[in-house]
């Protein structure tokens, strides 16, 4: 099931009510014992934790906290191993996908819940739909934003078309010369991504990218977040084998116009996912939640409040 649609562009008075930053945000730090993840935390009620991609960090989430908190959930974004203020571990085996999955369970565990509703974007997708196959009693519902299902990609890098677009995932197995290449011009690759992926002009302010630039430049952080690419490459057989139904209601939310990721990726086959909605924007790009925060949110909450109430149904009958 999936439904398309059109662009929903924002005044400025509505985007600074959308991404106001919550004045009771918190930063904290768990030790998870070989690393120790820096997350923040608003709000009270089920838990949601929130997943970044690269070149990110919690930041990401700058549309979704404080909605999610006012919609009455505890809502934890943390920097993924190896970002910003968590641990950056120096080899690339300390990035395989289990390890990167297990952080986030063993996250939920140290945050006194079961299980929580877990949204990632880019790598944080990768890691959610791992965590999901994995780890599925810590996974109460999962949203995907511009990541293919595994399975989907892995069928995807059978095609010319993909595999062009995934040539930087080829460049990054390369030793050092992707970090020195990517450091030149004070990260100007970087910014220039972020200033001209988007479909949305000024999805990403100058002070935002002020503070991607900080995140990425912490010693050891583009090297780690590079090393999520190596560590995947490595791993890429084992992995294809590990591919698990996954029972938990699913939303995949995708920007049509991905640069990296053929829209054809998005719908997850059936037999790996057979509860799944997928939402397709089509005016938004990689950057689905800072292109589109509104709509990201609105599907985001309808998603989360189906849930409530189909417990009641649950608890009734």
């Amino acid at each position: 099931m999936f439904r398309l649609y059109s662009p929903v562009f924002l005044s400025d008075r509505e985007m600074k009510g959308v991404g106001e930053m919550p004045v009771d945000l918190q930063h904290c730090e768990a030790d998870l014992g070989d690393v120790r993840l820096h997350y923040v935390e608003v709000g009270s009620g089920p838990l949601v934790v929130l997943l970044h991609g690269f070149p990110e960090f919690w930041y990401s989430w700058r549309h979704q906290l404080p909605v999610l908190a006012a919609a009455g959930f505890r809502v934890v974004a943390p920097d993924m191993r190896g970002y910003n203020l968590s641990s950056k571990p120096r080899s690339v085996a300390a990035y395989r996908l289990p390890r990167l999955s297990g952080d986030v369970a063993r996250l939920i565990h140290h945050l006194g819940s079961g299980k929580a509703v877990v949204i990632g974007h880019d790598w944080g997708a990768v890691v959610a739909w791992d965590l999901a196959q994995r780890y599925p009693e810590r996974v109460e519902r999962l949203v995907i934003m511009n990541v293919p299902h595994p399975e989907r990609f892995a069928r995807g890098l059978l095609t010319c078309r993909q595999l062009l677009r995934s040539w930087y995932i080829f460049f990054f197995q390369i030793p050092w010369l992707p970090e020195a290449l990517t450091r030149l011009g004070n990260f100007a690759v970087i910014r220039r991504i972020l200033q001209t992926d988007p479909v949305r002009p000024s999805a990403f302010s100058p002070s935002d990218i002020g503070k991607y630039m900080e995140a990425i430049a912490r010693p050891g952080a583009l090297t780690a977040a590079i090393n999520y690419y190596r560590a995947a490459m490595r791993d890429g057989l084992r992995v294809l084998k590990e591919f698990r139904r996954i029972e938990a209601p699913v939303l995949v939310i995708w920007g049509q116009k991905d640069r990296y990721l053929g829209a054809e990726l998005a719908e997850p086959a059936a037999k790996w996912v057979p509860n799944v909605r997928v939402e397709r924007l089509t005016d938004a790009s990689h950057w689905v939640q800072i292109d589109q925060p509104a709509r990201v949110n609105a599907l985001v909450l309808d998603f989360l409040s189906s849930c409530h109430a189909q417990k009641d149904i649950e608890r009734k009958s």
